[in-house]
């Protein structure tokens, strides 16, 4: 029995699944297998094989959970990870589980059409698959693959997708053709308990490249900074409370993390690429948060900004004096310094308020000069300086980042909050929110003497709600 998932064109190649009958000695199993139906086809992928009860309903049940685990399995070991093993319990796939099995065949289709199969068929299905697999009832469908995989399983899962993309990418661009790509971002939303949650995986390549010193001709740069992954999420914390004549919603900041992750391991980044500390880092992160219900807000409050951070100006003067003795010719030399240092908070903090919608805004700032990262280009003078600010930024003491390269907001430092006041006729209803975000990453020279620099944008949009109350 075969199924097509995708052709080029009517009565041309196409990928199909296959499902077969195991060898004699094992009559009752059977096996699937993903094919290219081409003059000659050429099999793909190839499952375990999974032995059948026949004439016992209950045993489709377990043919299908097998199969999937066995799906994960595959589509992970296009990733980093080797060896998976995953297995997950029967009553966990019962809802949705039409919708998360294709969804996982489909990926596991789209990297088998990538890195397996023959280029006469390759170009044709890979548009189709992206398509479909950004399609919304997919889109859909992922928020309940990702609850069933698990946090850990999901990063994996995510790291072996969006290699598979990075390297669509890099051969579009060798080959000169022009590309665009419909699966830049992944993204989620949850809400529950008092908490707002986004997640998002990208890579780096799939981001639009804002600004960019000038033209990188270094491969192994380019190799180091094309396989990364950005990698976040934003939790906020939120609160309902109902007074005599209206509603408070307020809002405020639990956690925001962003780290930029290489999508291939440690040994393979040194070999062809400068190390995984040649990479972006985050440099701005603009989030706006927005009632759907308009009509019925009566007020926007937010608290102050953060202070820009204390600016401590340290004055040194000395003067030095010297006197020649009788002996000598009669001088006097005198001469002074002046020395000033200043110290600035890397991360700046803001708020604003448009309409009924809330802006939370951090920026990151230069400190030696003070300057906005994301907006202001260095001097190549700047970026060959030993000690310029943004060398070593990894393992300085005053880094402004993680040991690994990420950043976190907490609510502890970061947790002014936003008042919306809502009418009473409100309550017993779901409130819809959207919050829309960009984050800028920037690239400068860490370790590795170049003048490039560059500048990559991320936006999202996520729908989120306050059950009633």
């Amino acid at each position: 029995m075969s199924i097509c998932f995708c052709t080029t064109k009517p009565s041309r190649p196409s990928m199909n699944l296959m499902i077969k009958k195991g060898p004699q000695n094992k009559s009752n199993s059977i096996f699937f297998s993903i094919y290219a139906d081409i003059k000659i086809p050429v099999t793909l992928w190839t499952s375990n094989l999974i032995f059948v009860k026949f004439r016992n309903p209950q045993n489709l049940e377990e043919i299908g959970i097998d199969l999937f685990c066995d799906l994960v399995n595959a589509v992970l070991k296009y990733g980093s990870c080797k060896k998976p093993s995953y297995r997950v319990p029967a009553q966990e796939l019962r809802e949705n589980f039409k919708e998360i099995f294709n969804l996982a065949l489909l990926t596991l289709v789209f990297l088998t059409c990538i890195y397996e199969a023959p280029q006469e068929i390759r170009w044709g299905c890979l548009d189709t698959l992206m398509l479909r697999l950004t399609s919304p009832r997919d889109r859909e469908a992922s928020k309940h693959l990702v609850k069933v995989l698990g946090s850990n399983i999901e990063e994996a899962w995510m790291r072996s997708l969006n290699l598979a993309i990075t390297n669509r990418i890099v051969e579009l661009q060798t080959s000169k053709h022009s590309f665009n790509t419909p699966l830049p971002l992944f993204s989620y939303a949850l809400s529950a308990v008092g908490l707002w949650k986004v997640q998002f995986y990208c890579p780096i390549m799939a981001m639009n490249k804002e600004d960019s010193s000038n033209v990188n001709k270094d491969e192994r740069l380019l190799f180091s900074l094309n396989y990364q992954q950005l990698q976040g999420v934003i939790q906020l914390a939120y609160k309902v409370t109902h007074r005599d004549q209206w509603i408070d919603v307020v809002v405020s900041v639990d956690n925001i993390r962003c780290d930029v992750n290489p999508l291939v391991p440690e040994t393979l980044m040194d070999e062809r690429g400068h190390g995984s500390e040649e990479k972006h880092f985050p440099s701005r992160i603009s989030i706006q948060i927005t009632p759907r219900f308009q009509t019925e807000i009566l007020s926007v409050s937010v608290t102050k900004s953060s202070e820009n951070p204390t600016r401590e100006v340290e004055l040194e003067r000395s003067i030095e004096g010297s006197f020649d003795p009788p002996n000598s010719y009669m001088g006097i030399s005198v001469s002074s310094s002046e020395s000033v240092s200043m110290s600035i908070k890397p991360w700046k903090f803001e708020q604003s308020v448009f309409g009924g919608t809330a802006n939370l805004n951090w920026f990151l700032h230069d400190g030696v000069s003070g300057k906005e990262v994301f907006s202001s280009k260095p001097s190549k003078l700047a970026l060959l300086q030993p000690r310029a600010w943004f060398r070593d930024r990894y393992s300085s003491a005053y880094r402004p980042f993680t040991k690994q390269g990420g950043i976190i907001f907490a609510g502890d430092e970061y947790g002014e909050s936003v008042w919306w006041k809502v009418c009473k006729s409100t309550m017993g209803k779901k409130m819809d929110w959207e919050i829309k975000g960009q984050i800028w990453l920037t690239y400068l020279p860490n370790k590795h003497r170049s003048f490039y620099s560059e500048t990559r944008r991320l936006d999202f949009k996520e729908l989120l709600y306050i059950p009633a109350v």
